[in-house]
């Protein structure tokens, strides 16, 4: 099902168990062409700071770390191309296997991926037997089923972006302390 991953799996939580190196990730894959590591500190700063442009010394925090740790350990696994000397940084095919690895899982214990498919297959299921009249759907029309699915996937949706946005902003007001 997944393409076989040539780091071994205990390389692979090492690697992502640090938010900068998977907010890379997830930044140089939204861009495939080459960027500069000055873009890619600017964008993952304002994402940890919740302001664009993020404060100067966070800037320069992530540009420092990035450069000296973060970047050369995903490209000694093969994840980036980065060129030190000139700066510039672009995503390998190879990288995309680790999206399996970042998901995350909700309150109930499955990932979010999980839950949405068993949703949507929840919601498919209960609009086709409605409209094939089975017993006990019968009484119900398809349009309210299908609506009810839509309406539960915008709540979950709206929970699932809070309660993210709520655990980043934890995470900084901890890291101030």
């Amino acid at each position: 099902m997944f393409p076989h991953a040539s780091i071994p799996e205990s390389d692979v939580h090492h690697l992502l168990s640090n938010a900068r190196r998977r907010e890379t990730l997830t930044a140089l894959w939204r861009r495939p062409e080459e960027t500069t590591l000055r873009e890619l500190s600017e964008l993952i700063a304002a994402g940890e700071a919740g302001v664009t442009p993020a404060p100067r010394p966070l800037r320069e925090s992530v540009y420092n770390a990035l450069n000296q740790t973060h970047l050369p350990k995903l490209h000694e696994f093969g994840l980036i191309e980065y060129d030190p000397d000139r700066k510039l940084v672009r995503p390998r095919p190879e990288s995309h296997h680790l999206h399996r690895y970042m998901d995350t899982v909700n309150g109930l214990g499955v990932t979010w991926g999980e839950y949405y498919r068993a949703l949507g297959i929840g919601g498919l299921f209960s609009v086709v037997v409605s409209l094939a009249e089975v017993p006990g759907f019968d009484a119900v029309d398809p349009l309210v089923l299908a609506s009810g699915s839509l309406a539960l996937f915008a709540v979950s949706t709206g929970y699932q972006l809070l309660n993210g946005r709520g655990r980043r902003l934890r995470g900084r007001l901890r890291s101030r302390e």
